[in-house]
């Protein structure tokens, strides 16, 4: 499992890398078709309420999939990036069930 950080215009940190990764270890665990993750943290200036994005990008064989969230803290936006991300993980595991 390879994980890429990707921190725009914040400060880099250890327990929110360390916490994503556990996260993504699970997804990895699950799908053994994945390849590696690309996780970038980034914060809106306009949103101040809700202004903590997560996008994460995962690659597996196929096109990559991506998800993204804007919550009002960086956990919470992993949370829900890594579910979106699940539901999407469903549907090409059940593609490539059919070939």
């Amino acid at each position: 499992m390879t994980v890429n950080f990707q921190y725009v215009g914040v400060d880099v940190s250890e327990t929110l890398s360390a916490f994503t990764e556990e996260k993504l270890s699970k997804i990895f665990n699950r799908y053994e078709f994945l390849i590696s993750a690309t996780v970038y943290f980034k914060i809106d200036d306009k949103e101040h309420e809700t202004g903590k994005i997560c996008n994460i990008e995962l690659s597996a064989p196929g096109p990559r999939l991506y998800a993204t969230s804007m919550e009002k803290n960086f956990e919470v936006a992993v949370r829900a990036t890594i579910s979106d991300l699940e539901r999407q993980l469903e549907k090409r595991k059940e593609l490539m069930k059919t070939h």
